[in-house]
């Protein structure tokens, strides 16, 4: 048995005995807006969406050992998370045609793998827009209402934890690759306070459906996403592209300096900022102390260019999946995420208590 199976198994079996012992969820459900990295399976559902992880070999560690919309191996962040929360074990996505009362009760995910704050990014990608996704959020509360009442409906969304993951897309999918944004923005500091005003906007719009307690991701060190070493040509030893770390530490100190003035405005508002920057680096800084072994590459594949559609049946596989930080090019693997997963509920517990 491979150590892959046997992680996912341990975790398993970890979970299920957490959730089973009756713990106290920390919030009455998650409610998770965004991007792929928490995408629970949306873009199964829209004809347009062109990035799709409903195949084979995503999933390939999930308990179903099957594909279901998730861009990694097995579980993503949005699982882990509620997991750790003592929510639920799996976020289904609130696009799936079944979702039972209790799933609604209990929160669902409304993000879509491709999206960006920047409605342009969505163009390109066919994802449905970070701006867009409150739709989801409004039909959802409708049927809330309808299952526990106006009043409780309420209580759930105020406490309800909020997860909001997106950015990436806006400049790997969009601004380093579309000429014509560049005459825009002709600067990326620019760019990087169109992207926010348009976050913050987001978060105001939550914020007047109910949404109180929210966590805002930042970027990652994009200049060290596989797809973004191999879009450098000469980049044959794949050396993480320093200028586009740079773009992202700076965007991220700017969405440190915005949320708590964000805040601030909005009362009742309890605002976490998500650091996935420093992390992501301490594991490809120090893959050792993680039990990885690859981090400039993807599991799938060749690892340099496949994710989505390029990442399927006829690609080749890595035998360690754990060992690997990314499992396709853009992608963590089931490992990274639950690495983040338990910084970040460190965290988050912290904040709750302050």
């Amino acid at each position: 048995m491979s150590t892959a199976h046997i992680i996912t198994i341990t975790l398993f079996i970890t979970t299920t005995l957490l959730l089973s012992s009756n713990a106290k969820p920390l919030f009455p459900a998650i409610l998770i807006f965004g991007d792929s990295t928490v995408d629970t399976g949306n873009n199964n559902y829209p004809s347009q969406t062109i990035f799709r992880a409903k195949h084979v070999p995503y999933g390939i560690d999930f308990p179903s050992h099957s594909p279901n919309g998730r861009f990694s191996n097995g579980k993503i962040f949005s699982d882990i998370i509620a997991t750790k929360l003592n929510i639920k074990q799996f976020v289904p996505p609130f696009l799936q045609p079944n979702l039972t009362d209790q799933d609604i009760v209990t929160g669902v995910c409304f993000a879509s793998a491709g999206a960006g704050y920047d409605d342009q990014t969505s163009l390109i990608t066919q994802a449905i827009p970070v701006s867009e996704q409150p739709n989801m959020f409004k039909s959802y509360i409708a049927r809330l209402k309808s299952i526990v009442g106006d009043k409780k409906a309420m209580k759930i969304i105020n406490n309800a934890f909020v997860v909001v993951s997106a950015g990436p897309n806006d400049f790997i999918l969009n601004y380093y690759d579309v000429p014509s944004w560049r005459r825009v923005y002709p600067s990326i500091s620019d760019y990087q306070d169109f992207v926010l005003n348009r976050l913050n906007n987001f978060v105001r719009e939550v914020y007047s459906l109910g949404g109180r307690k929210i966590l805002v991701g930042g970027l990652p060190p994009m200049g060290c996403l596989p797809i973004q070493m191999t879009a450098q040509f000469r980049n044959v030893l794949r050396f993480c592209l320093e200028q586009e770390n740079r773009d992202s530490v700076l965007y991220n100190q700017k969405l440190q300096k915005l949320l708590p003035q964000i805040e601030a405005s909005l009362t009742g508002s309890k605002i976490l900022y998500s650091n996935v920057y420093e992390p992501m680096m301490d594991m490809i800084q120090n893959p050792s102390k993680y039990g990885f072994k690859e981090t400039t590459r993807g599991c799938c594949g060749t690892g340099f260019m496949e994710t989505s559609f390029m990442c399927n049946a006829y690609s080749s596989m890595c035998q360690n999946r754990s060992e690997f930080l990314f499992f396709d090019s853009i992608h963590p693997s089931e490992a990274a995420y639950s690495y983040i997963g338990n910084v970040l509920d460190t965290k988050i517990r912290g904040w709750l208590k302050g």
